[in-house]
Formats: C-alpha cells, sequence, structure tokens
C-alpha cells in the first residue's frame, strides 16, 4: 500500500539536505520494489486522481510500493534545488518544464535522459506535439509529459451580467472597461493573492506581452531584450500599478493565492487569471461550471498563455526500470482515463479523448485549437535569481516604491551584473 508523507518548511541550511536524505531519498539506496514520488501538495480531484493512479500501479504490480512526499510548491522547488546532485532525492519528480525550473535541474545532472526509455516503450508516438516541445528543449529526452496548460480569465457568468456587461471582453480596452463596470456595480473585478509572487506575476507577464507585442516580448523574456530601452515596458508596469491600484481585491498583497481564490468561488469577485487545472478546482469548491465563462487575456497577438508540466526519473534513481514502468502507466490511455481531467483540460496522451464530464474542457480545447503559438510564464523562462528580481520590482510598482517608469532600468541592471 502507498503511502503519502506531508513535509513542512525546508530550510535552506546544509543539515536541511542531510534531514532530507535521512527520511526519503529514493536514490541509489532504493529498494528494488520501492518507489519515492515527490509533487507539490495534491488536493481534492488532484490528490484523489494521484492515489487511485498509484492504487492501480500497486495491484498490477505486486510488491511494489510507492511513497509519495508532497509538499507546498515553494518547499517543493526549495527541496529538490536542494537534493541535486546528491542520492537524497526521490526516483520521480514532478516539476514544470522552463528553464528556470526544470532546464535548471537538467543543467544540475538531476534529470536522467530517457531516450533509451522513449524507445522501449514507444513514448514519442503517444504524446501530442505541444506536449513534446518541453521534453526535447534541452537536447534528448528530459521527463514524461504529464500536462500541458493553458491559462486565461475564468469570469462569473452572473456577475458580469449583475454589472451590465453583455459579451465578454475581446480586446485589452474592453478588459478594463468590464473592470470598471463590475468596481462601478461594487463587485471586485478580479482576485489574486500577492503572498505568492507567481500568482500575480501573470498578470505582468499578460501585460508585457500585451503592451510589446510577441515578437518583443519573447525578445525580453528568452533573449537579448533590454527591459530599460523598450517603452512598452514601461507601459506594462503602469498597467500593472493601475490594475493593483483599481481592480485587485482589497489587500491582495497579503494574502495567498488559495485564499484569494475563494473570492471567486464565493462569487465576491468575477475574474480569475488561471489555468486549465482550475476547471477541477471550480466543480471542487461548488460552482456550477455552466456558470462559469473562460477567455485569453485579450493581448491581441492571438498566443495562448500556459505551460507544461512533466515527471521526471532522478539520475541519480537506483530504481530508473521500474520509474520508467509506472510512467508509462501512467501515460497510457488506462492511466491517462483513470485520472481523467484533473490536471487539465487537455490529455497529453493524443489518443485519450476531451473529458466531457466537465464543460469547462470543451472550452479550452477550442481555446487551444484557436491559439497561434504561445507564451510561457516568466518564472519559468528566467533564472531563480532572475525571478527574485522580477518579483521584487513587481511587488514594489504594485507597493508605489518604485515608479513604473524606472522598473524596466532597473530589472536590465540586475540581468546586466548576472
Amino acid at each position: 500500500m502507498h503511502t503519502t508523507r506531508m513535509w513542512g518548511a525546508v530550510a535552506l541550511t546544509a543539515a536541511a539536505v542531510t534531514v532530507l536524505a535521512g527520511c526519503s531519498g529514493g536514490g541509489a539506496a532504493s529498494d528494488s520494489d520501492e518507489l519515492v514520488i515527490w509533487m507539490p501538495t495534491q488536493e481534492d480531484t488532484q490528490g484523489t486522481a494521484i492515489n487511485a493512479l498509484i492504487d492501480e500501479f500497486e495491484k498490477q504490480n505486486d510488491g511494489v510500493t510507492i511513497k509519495l512526499e508532497q509538499r507546498s510548491v515553494d518547499e517543493h522547488k526549495t527541496a529538490l534545488r536542494q537534493v541535486a546532485g546528491t542520492d537524497a532525492g526521490p526516483d520521480i519528480y514532478w516539476y514544470w518544464e522552463g528553464s528556470g525550473l526544470g532546464g535548471e535541474l537538467v543543467d544540475a545532472g538531476m534529470s536522467l535522459d530517457l531516450t533509451d526509455y522513449y524507445d522501449e516503450y514507444g513514448w514519442e508516438d503517444r504524446f501530442t506535439a505541444a506536449s513534446m516541445s518541453g521534453i526535447t528543449q534541452y537536447g534528448g529526452f528530459n521527463g514524461v509529459p504529464w500536462s500541458q496548460q493553458g491559462e486565461g480569465l475564468y469570469y462569473n457568468k452572473k456577475l458580469f451580467a449583475q454589472a451590465g456587461i453583455t459579451t465578454p471582453p475581446t480586446t485589452y480596452d474592453e478588459l478594463v472597461d468590464a473592470a470598471q463596470k463590475l468596481k462601478d456595480a461594487g463587485i471586485t473585478p478580479i482576485e489574486f493573492g500577492g503572498t505568492v509572487n507567481w500568482d500575480v506575476m501573470r498578470l505582468l507577464d499578460s501585460l508585457i506581452e500585451t503592451e510589446c507585442g510577441a515578437d518583443i516580448a519573447d525578445e525580453l523574456n528568452m533573449g537579448h531584450g533590454d527591459w530599460g530601452s523598450e517603452e512598452c515596458v514601461t507601459a506594462a508596469f503602469t498597467e500593472l500599478k493601475t490594475w493593483g491600484d483599481d481592480y485587485l481585491n482589497e489587500g491582495f498583497m497579503g494574502i495567498n493565492n488559495d485564499d484569494a481564490a475563494q473570492l471567486f468561488f464565493s462569487g465576491q469577485a468575477a475574474m480569475s487569471l488561471e489555468g486549465t487545472w482550475y476547471n477541477a478546482q471550480v466543480v471542487d469548491n461548488g460552482m456550477n461550471p455552466d456558470d462559469i465563462g473562460i477567455i485569453t487575456f485579450p493581448t491581441d497577438t492571438g498566443r495562448l498563455y500556459g505551460f507544461g508540466e512533466a515527471f521526471y526519473i532522478n539520475a541519480a534513481s537506483g530504481n530508473a526500470d521500474l520509474a520508467a514502468k509506472f510512467l508509462d502507466f501512467g501515460t497510457s490511455t488506462e492511466g491517462q482515463e483513470l485520472v481523467g481531467s484533473a490536471w487539465a483540460a487537455l490529455s497529453v496522451n493524443k489518443d485519450v479523448a476531451v473529458d466531457d464530464s466537465n464543460p469547462l474542457n470543451a472550452v479550452w480545447a477550442d481555446l487551444f485549437n484557436q491559439a497561434d503559438g504561445g507564451y510561457t510564464n516568466n518564472d519559468q523562462n528566467f533564472s531563480t535569481a532572475e525571478t527574485t528580481e522580477y518579483w521584487r520590482i513587481q511587488n514594489s510598482v504594485l507597493t508605489g516604491d518604485i515608479d513604473p517608469a524606472d522598473a524596466g532600468a532597473e530589472f536590465q541592471k540586475f540581468r546586466d551584473s548576472q
């Protein structure tokens, strides 16, 4: 029977690495019939789904035990960075695919190149082209796709109607106009939780795409663009400050994303900038999905905001064959139908049909089909140090400690120093 352990905060010290090594680590010392998997904390539908997948795999593989260890998002990141290059880590870890997260561990040598397993199991033919792009971006095959996430604006149709908004916004100006109408009607236009920096970052990323356009945004985020010389950067930070002052939930800088989301689930906030995983959370929190609409953030570039998530096998695992067998089961048609749409509206397995148990899944299928490419969350584009500075400047603009006109130059100064 698999076990699940919940961890508290992990200190950034050498001692903490020793503790992790002693308490968990799949690593080179793994028993032949035991796998250790690390994930962020999985709750409600996702928690039920991952436990069902593990239970079924153990049932089909007599004697195998899987230990699922879970932490908060930030603690999960910290723990993985601590154990990279040691034998203290898990056999399998879940992570985002971007260069500043999954790529960081690839560069550190923690991710096992799975080319031999892709050949053995025929994985390259199993997955959608979109989901494979994040796996092969570093050369070889690092990880197995788990979800391809799109992010957009979820909105409460009843609150929109209450504010006199008859059609969802299709341009940025219409979005701002809708926010003002909601505010005038006494409704919080959109919710964010500022204590987790990546939540508000979604708004800033979307504003960079809106104000700068696709080509300049890509140069800024992934190339050699100059944040200090582009007027569109100042425009994006100016818009961010306006949203913070006028349209976000009161006190947003002092609460986390989970608390902020309750404003949407309880009908107090009209919009939420979230992703495909939110479909399940809407239902888990008692909302009728028929009362919810979804639109992409109206950037006018036609690109879809989003990212990929994968399971990786630790290069230090002494049980890579069993780990690969589990990932083969989890991404098979049987495994994907077992977990349904708990993590995303669309399966990474191209043979699995859209789960119609939640009508919001079909909405996302249409949005993916209509998208003209994509752009990625900047905490996946940037290095850890750059991400931290991006968040600091973002928050300082929102609190009034940095003028929007100075924000881009300050970020560029930091990047140049790196």
